[in-house]
């Protein structure tokens, strides 16, 4: 494959799982709104997300395949989404509501190239010790 691939994320972990496949990318991050509307169950927040990001990036590659994802972190008692912990802080409160407790990590993955698109969404249930 000689076609350079676009990564619409900024996430060295993202980067790193791609660069393991041996195809050559380039990474331009999508700035969309990651703000998720009230009620909105977390695997089709990170489907969508991850489709807004490709769609986002693709719009101006149309000739380009653009590879968008996004990863959910959601409690199920009491319903919680966790989003990105905004410093150092957050995140500790956040790790300390995930010990112990079993979660649901959905990941959704988006393919767009022009008006073609391809997405899934995987979740899998994880108990933090």
């Amino acid at each position: 494959m000689s076609e350079t691939l676009i990564l619409a994320s900024g996430s060295p972990r993202r980067r790193a799982l791609l660069g393991r496949l041996g195809l050559p990318f380039e990474v331009l991050p999508s700035d969309v709104d990651e703000t998720v509307p009230e009620g909105m169950l977390p695997e089709m927040v990170a489907g969508s997300l991850a489709l807004a990001k490709a769609r986002a990036v693709a719009a101006a590659y149309p000739d380009r395949a653009v590879i968008g994802a996004d990863t959910v972190v959601a409690l199920a008692a009491p319903p919680r989404l966790l989003g990105k912990p905004s410093d150092a802080a957050e995140a500790v409160e956040m790790l300390g509501a995930l010990r112990g407790r079993w979660h649901a990590v959905s990941t959704g993955i988006a393919v767009v190239r022009g008006d073609r698109a391809w997405h899934d969404v995987v979740t899998v249930d994880v108990r933090m010790a």
